[in-house]
């Protein structure tokens, strides 16, 4: 009942205004886009559409005076007076004629310092007096690609018969097109609550748009701004350390304020800095407007070429508040030659600024969704949206719209699935899948000669893996279910392992899931898997080194995880595990062939005949909290969408327990802890910190394979982007430990604020990063290492790799190495 009259109430609403609409050209007929246009002493306002088509909701048509706002252009306030519901007016506007001649120039004294400096001294005050608001708030957005071509790399682009019919010959076209209307209750620095009235995607709809507030919030009044990393604001407290200005002109608004129109100009080109024009009033030293560039490289996005922001304000006479009222965020980026646009609008309207809040205004929720938001009709949207659609994004909407009927339809998707289920008889070799659009269903074959499954290992040699799956999914409830099988055959070993699998996810709210899985498996000694396949098949076949250690696991095992508290996930599991002892079977490798490899022993390297534990069954049972403190979410009907807050850490709480063994030494109880936060240091980048301690409880003679083992390396080959949970020239089991165990992980990311201002090395736009790794075990040394390298090192847009220089230290012994981070190598393992 609730949510009807507040419905009722928006349309009753929109039934008594008017409507005020037009075009805006410049004198010679120019279209303007994006001029900001709002009615005088109120904060109703909108903007024009790319080709200059603006309108205006007003409460009624009378004595109105509407304010035309542009950039290089005189404001224009014109009154409208008319009985009709509905009127027309087009504006032509007039160019600004920037003058000096009010501004002493010294040479000695740069004025658009003086400028800055105050709105500096005066920016918190100006940024107070919108620091609590509500507001109407509207977005458009559309992403659009250019020259895309039917092969990357010699593999097929597939975006989906849906997608790809939206381009034409030349792989041009829209790709994404979407608008939200919402309502907000906003509070600084960062509490926010956004009621989702209507969502809008072009030819989905069941679809919801991410166009929100939340993820839309640019204040130049903080000192930096949150973009890949964080960009120093013109107005910063240390501005001056990033930026040189220029007065290049002023102007009076149709208020009689004087603005000062101000080139910021980079000190250093590689620094996450802004290029362009900010607009500051005069006696207050308010923003008035903002036109800024930003360089990809700047941001460490190599993908995006540039991006422009740009944001206009309004001043209300009543409370003589400057308040944002439109916002403009484009973007280019390009890859292989293909290149990709975006443009998003942003309008604020109807604010008002209460003095406080009720105590229970913000929570955990920052969005929610009115129910039947993606529901709404065109009369609606045409009613309420406060930019006009352009021709193109108008011809977008009826082709999908009304294509998607089509597409959905039974018919349709059974024709496209006839034609893409087409079995071969080379799928027999290469793999085979099939899907059932329309009942949600699919089917997958991995094929005999699966090739990206290909591995060695010196216990298998050369191993291959194929299997099944089937996959049914009912998204409008959020549930999942999948079933599959891997088969696996090691041709040195000659022996055949299969294991299957079975998981449902029961919704999209708590993320219940159950995983029922078993069979027979090699596994590495430590579960956490540190060396990849693909890194260990390199290492062993060209350079002799067969790190990875395995034995023979046989199991059965259920595990069930479920959010039970608001940023609170539990996740428990039970298995039973019969493990037996593996040896070497081939000494195959393509160099080196007369030197040998390490035995499959991780305790003793040279003995090729003693097992490292006996054959053994025990079933194990264990239970993890994971918790994120200040978790927010959106909620939207289709589920529930987890933000972590970065202002806290994240702790992970754990038990494990093995009973039930072959014999009673193998059991035991383990309990273990970890705290991981990301220390934000504005523009001098991140500190990672990973702690981690755990202790054993009768478990004096349990087997290795449960021992606690540490992620070490000796590949010399990094796979991860952070080195936050590993240690980077530790041999692989040298410390493990059935007892007590604490380590820890620091790795600071400077985010260029090092890297930038070096010559010559600010070429590379790379960043630093500074590391310290401690374990403590007892009746043994702490083991510790200091590293030091770069990271963001590639060619040209492609930023893959790191270098690391590591020293480490125990007991005396020192070591020295560098660690190359291949980061794409994660992906494809």
């Amino acid at each position: 009942m609730k949510n009807f009259t507040l419905f009722a109430f928006l349309i009753f609403s929109i039934s008594n205004f008017a409507q005020i609409k037009g075009t805006v050209t410049d004198e010679k007929g120019n279209l303007l886009p994006f001029v900001s246009i709002f009615e005088d002493g109120t904060y109703r306002g909108t903007t024009s559409n790319e080709q200059g088509k603006y309108q205006l909701q007003v409460k009624e048509i009378g004595k109105n005076q509407i304010v035309f706002q542009y950039l290089g252009f005189k404001t224009q306030k014109i009154s409208v007076s008319a009985d009709s519901q509905t009127i027309t007016l087009d504006v032509k506007m007039q160019e600004e004629s920037f003058s000096l001649n009010e501004v002493v120039i010294d040479p000695k004294n740069n004025p658009a310092n003086a400028i800055i400096k105050n709105a500096i001294a005066n920016k918190k005050d100006n940024s107070d007096k919108t620091g609590r608001y509500t507001a109407d708030f509207y977005s458009k957005g559309m992403f659009k690609v250019k020259d895309l071509p039917k092969k990357i790399l010699g593999q097929k682009v597939d975006l989906g018969a849906d997608m790809a019919s939206n381009l034409d010959s030349t792989g041009t076209g829209i790709l994404y097109l979407s608008e939200t209307v919402s309502k907000i209750t906003f509070e600084k620095p960062a509490k926010l609550k956004e009621k989702i009235i209507a969502s809008k995607i072009s030819g989905n709809n069941r679809g919801y748009s991410y166009n929100t507030a939340a993820l839309s919030t640019y204040d130049f009044y903080d000192n930096a701004l949150d973009f890949d990393v964080k960009m120093i604001s013109p107005i910063a407290d240390n501005a001056f350390s990033y930026y040189k200005y220029k007065l290049e002109g002023t102007f009076y608004d149709d208020n009689k304020q004087q603005i000062y129109k101000i080139k910021v100009i980079p000190k250093r080109d590689k620094e996450p800095v802004f290029e362009g024009y900010i607009y500051i009033v005069d006696d207050s030293f308010a923003i008035y407007a903002i036109d800024l560039d930003i360089k990809g490289y700047r941001m460490k996005n190599e993908f995006t070429e540039a991006m422009s922001l740009t944001q206009s304000y309004s001043y209300n006479k009543k409370n003589k508040i400057w308040s944002k009222n439109a916002q403009t965020l484009s973007f280019t980026a390009g890859i292989f030659g293909i290149k990709f646009s975006g443009n998003f609008n942003y309008v604020y309207s109807n604010y008002e600024f209460p003095s406080s809040f009720e105590k229970k205004t913000f929570g955990n929720e920052i969005v929610s969704f009115e129910p039947n938001a993606n529901k709404k009709d065109d009369a609606f949207w045409n009613e309420i949206r406060p930019i006009p659609l352009t021709i193109e994004e108008s011809n977008d909407y009826n082709k999908k719209d009304s294509l998607q009927t089509v597409r959905t339809s039974k018919k349709y998707t059974d024709s496209i699935d006839a034609k893409n289920n087409k079995f071969k008889v080379w799928d027999i070799l290469m793999g085979y899948d099939y899907k059932n659009t329309f009942k949600k269903y699919s089917f997958n074959y991995q094929g005999l000669l699966n090739i990206a499954s290909l591995s060695f290992n010196t216990v298998q040699g050369f191993n291959l893996d194929s299997g099944f799956s089937f996959k049914t999914e009912n998204e409008e409830k959020g549930k999942t279910t999948s079933i599959g099988t891997t088969f696996n055959y090691g041709f040195s070993d000659e022996r055949f392992r299969v294991t299957g699998q079975f998981t449902h996810k029961f919704n999209t709210i708590n993320f219940a899931t159950i995983v029922i899985s078993g069979g027979t498996k090699v596994a590495q000694f430590n579960s956490a898997e540190p060396i990849t396949k693909l890194v260990n098949s390199v290492s062993s076949l060209f350079f002799k080194d067969n790190y990875m250690k395995l034995y023979n696991l046989e199991y059965a095992q259920i595990n069930y995880s479920q959010d039970v508290l608001n940023g609170v996930n539990l996740f428990a599991k039970v298995a039973y595990e019969q493990r037996k002892p593996l040896f070497n079977t081939t000494d195959y490798s393509f160099f080196k062939r007369d030197d040998l490899y390490s035995s499959n022993n991780p305790l003793a390297p040279d003995d090729f005949t003693t097992a490292p534990f006996e054959q053994h069954y025990l079933f194990k049972a264990g239970i993890n909290a994971r918790i994120n403190f200040g978790n927010k979410y959106i909620s939207r009907p289709d589920g529930r969408y987890n933000f972590k807050d970065d202002r806290y850490p994240t702790i992970i709480l754990g038990f494990e327990k093995a009973f039930a063994g072959s014999e009673k030494k193998y059991e035991f109880e383990r309990i273990g802890a970890s705290v991981q936060y990301d220390l934000q240091l504005g523009n001098k980048g991140t500190l990672g910190t990973n702690f981690r301690a755990g202790k054993f409880f009768n478990a004096e003679n349990i087997a290795f394979i449960d021992y606690r083992h540490f992620n070490g390396n000796q590949t010399h080959i990094g796979t991860s982007g952070r080195y936050l949970n590993v240690f980077n020239l530790m041999p692989y089991y040298a410390n493990s430990t059935n007892d007590s165990y604490f380590e820890m992980h620091l790795e600071h990311n400077d985010t260029g604020f090092i890297m930038n201002k070096i010559p010559l090395l600010n070429l590379l736009k790379s960043t630093m990063n500074i590391g310290f790794h401690s374990l403590a075990i007892p009746d043994r040394k702490p083991y510790t290492e200091f590293t030091v390298g770069l990271d963001n090192l590639g060619f040209g847009k492609f930023k893959l790799f790191r270098v690391d220089y590591i020293h480490s230290y125990q007991g005396g012994t020192q070591q020295n190495g560098v660690v190359f981070g291949l980061k794409i190598l994660n992906a494809l393992d």
